[in-house]
């Protein structure tokens, strides 16, 4: 298929909102604060940082790197560069994608649910019995967290179904600057609550005490996942960028955004929390909908702050989802000939038919496990655990050793010659990167 026909960015601001977009999501506003509050707040933060630009940068240019070489989807963009051999490991970028999304837009339902809870003013309850019984009736429901889920599956099928620059690229343009305004927002409330100064100083001042190895671990495996590397997401946005645009420039500006999004998230929750006379790590996982919404309630004008909340949470899984859709409808228009609109819906169809067994795993099939674990934590293990690492690791040795060299010339904007520090990225990407991601792949494999 011919560039014109597949769409491209129509500016490259437009471009950075959309790449942020697809890496601020679920995982920086709901999982970002209370990974940090489990593991000792500041130096897990400074551990993070370092994570983040000297190796999730990285391979963040080297997924663009792949699609705008390409232009193609994640299929098409190893079989490209890499010839007939490759194609199955693009194909296990869709595959995750589809896989990720059937997971996602349950939760992403669940905040959507909370949204409404929030605005009716169901969330006033300070007592967490309360709260967590709301929210076992919630995923615990057959039909309701279903018709959520479906909401937000057609509101991301739309915004695909429109294209990149009439649907994604300005849906980004106009959600991203309202998730920034919104969160930096909570965050002055957050910061300036009675007591949140311990919450600051737990936040931003390293204990090298509490720091181990799975401190370093954790860090990593957050980085990682943060940046949506290795399921194609950014391959494919890249397939879009013009050959104009300094993408080392644009990937450390995404990569910037992704990290402020989720130091302002830590800022939001974690003094939110002990001001309220909760410590960092008691949240946990449902820290998002069975602590916060008590927190919030303890506060004045607390429901403007629950609602705030869970509109910016509703909006960042948007972003996100709408990168996650992107790779599978771009893999059927490029390789199977299917038209923008038609490719959007059968992948939408296809991710919600997966979603309906796994929202069950929350109520009736709750029972029903494999190897232990639910749809749910069987889908989310395939995922975290196996194939985001195993993508990851495949791209940085198609393009390390197979495209090689030649990948250097995409860092730059046409023209312009290429940066004295391009070499020293291809050899991060040859020889510290696999190492890095097989030890994320290695240490998520082992028990406990």
């Amino acid at each position: 298929m011919d560039d014109a026909r597949r769409g491209g960015w129509a500016s490259r601001f437009g471009f950075i909102m959309a790449a942020a977009g697809s890496a601020v999501g679920l995982g920086n506003i709901w999982k970002f604060p209370y990974v940090t509050g489990a593991h000792g707040g500041g130096a897990f933060l400074a551990i993070y940082l370092v994570c983040v630009f000297g190796f999730g940068l990285a391979l963040v240019m080297a997924e663009l790197v792949m699609g705008r070489m390409s232009r193609r989807n994640p299929v098409g963009a190893f079989k490209r560069l890499a010839g007939s051999a490759w194609p199955a490991a693009g194909g296990l970028g869709v595959v995750t994608a589809v896989v990720i999304l059937s997971f996602y837009i349950v939760v992403a339902g669940w905040a959507i649910a909370y949204l409404v809870y929030a605005l009716d003013g169901a969330l006033s309850a300070t007592d967490a019995d309360a709260l967590n019984a709301l929210f076992r009736r919630l995923t615990g429901a057959p039909v309701a967290p279903l018709l959520y889920a479906a909401a937000f599956m057609l509101a991301t099928a739309v915004v695909v179904a429109r294209g990149i620059a009439g649907g994604i690229e300005r849906m980004s343009k106009l959600f991203m600057p309202l998730l920034f305004g919104i969160l930096v927002l909570l965050v002055l409330r957050a910061v300036t609550l009675p007591g949140a100064g311990e919450g600051l100083a737990f936040f931003l001042r390293p204990d090298w005490s509490s720091v181990d190895i799975g401190t370093v671990s954790a860090a990593l495996g957050q980085a990682f996942f943060s940046l949506s590397l290795g399921l194609g997401g950014l391959i494919t946005y890249g397939s879009y960028m013009s050959p104009r645009q300094n993408l080392g420039r644009d990937a450390l500006a995404v990569v910037l955004l992704d990290t402020v999004v989720a130091v302002l998230a830590g800022l939001m929750v974690l003094p939110a929390m002990m001001a309220a006379g909760m410590t960092p790590a008691e949240g946990g996982p449902g820290t998002t909908f069975k602590v916060l919404p008590a927190v919030f309630a303890a506060m004045p004008a607390g429901r403007l702050f629950s609602i705030g909340f869970f509109l910016l949470l509703t909006l960042a899984a948007l972003t996100s989802s709408v990168s996650l859709l992107e790779p599978v409808v771009s893999y059927l228009v490029d390789e199977r000939g299917l038209k923008r609109t038609t490719a959007s819906a059968l992948g939408s169809l296809v991710c919600f038919a997966l979603a309906v067994p796994v929202s069950l795993s929350f109520g009736v099939w709750h029972e029903v496990t494999f190897a232990g674990l639910t749809l749910f934590g069987l889908m989310d293990f395939f995922a975290s655990h196996l194939s985001l690492p195993i993508g990851s690791l495949l791209t940085a040795i198609c393009l390390g050793w197979v495209v090689g060299r030649p990948a250097l010339d995409e860092l730059a904007s046409r023209g312009q010659p290429v940066a004295a520090w391009a070499p020293v990225w291809l050899f991060f990407i040859r020889f510290i990167a696999p190492f890095a991601i097989a030890w994320i792949l290695i240490q998520g494999l082992i028990p406990g």
